[in-house]
């Protein structure tokens, strides 16, 4: 990280933000251009500081998110994924169901608990039938199994790249305090902005917005 740090003080080393900007602009940039051809993008962030930002932020631009749990294999093993997503979905269908009702009371609590562990881990993901076009992480030291299987099935990564970190690693690093939650939130909306941006840009976009209006 020494490129990217200003100087340092009281063994506290000062980011410099002239190269978090730039870095920002790629980031953004290479956003948008995958959003232009209607890629999808899995946002990544499980510590305490990052989970509720992580979760409003892939949300407002209608993109997937983990912000609990980095489940090993989300990526390199997305099959399995996929039939913990499905015992999910068939749970909350016997939830719904009048057979839920007159079942013990142990049986009860078993689903329950299986469903509400299964909604926390998942619950950001469901729809992601596919490998993601595109990760955006907050703390690459802590989601490094995220990173490791996104560069083994070669899908490029924007992450929030702290002093501790190895920018090495990342194809898109944002030098930023990865532990503050008002940098990560910062940070977080200038990439959703760009992706909310190019999404009103992109051609799908724009066919619906005609429609709507001839109709």
């Amino acid at each position: 990280m020494r490129p990217y740090i200003f100087e340092q003080k009281n063994q506290i080393y000062i980011i410099n933000l002239d190269e978090t900007v730039k870095q920002l602009q790629r980031a953004t940039q290479f956003l948008q251009e995958v959003t232009r051809r209607r890629g999808k993008i899995l946002f990544v962030g499980c510590k305490k500081q990052a989970q509720q930002a992580v979760k409003e932020a892939a949300l407002a631009c209608g993109q997937f998110y983990v912000n609990q749990r980095w489940l090993g294999g989300t990526l390199t093993n997305l099959a399995t994924i996929r039939k913990s997503i499905g015992r999910l979905k068939f749970i909350e269908q016997i939830e719904q169901s009048p057979a839920f009702k007159k079942m013990g009371k142990q049986e009860i609590a078993a689903l329950n608990r299986e469903g509400a562990k299964l909604r926390r881990n998942l619950d950001g993901i469901l729809e992601m039938a596919q490998l993601p076009d595109a990760l955006v992480v907050v703390d690459t030291t802590r989601e490094q199994n995220a990173v490791n299987e996104a560069r083994r099935l070669n899908i490029p990564t924007v992450a929030i790249v702290d002093t501790n970190a190895d920018p090495e690693i990342i194809d898109y690093p944002i030098a930023g305090n990865d532990d503050a939650i008002r940098a990560i939130r910062v940070i977080l909306q200038k990439l959703v902005d760009a992706i909310v941006s190019a999404s009103s840009d992109s051609p799908v976009a724009a066919q619906a917005e005609m429609a709507g209006v001839s109709a």
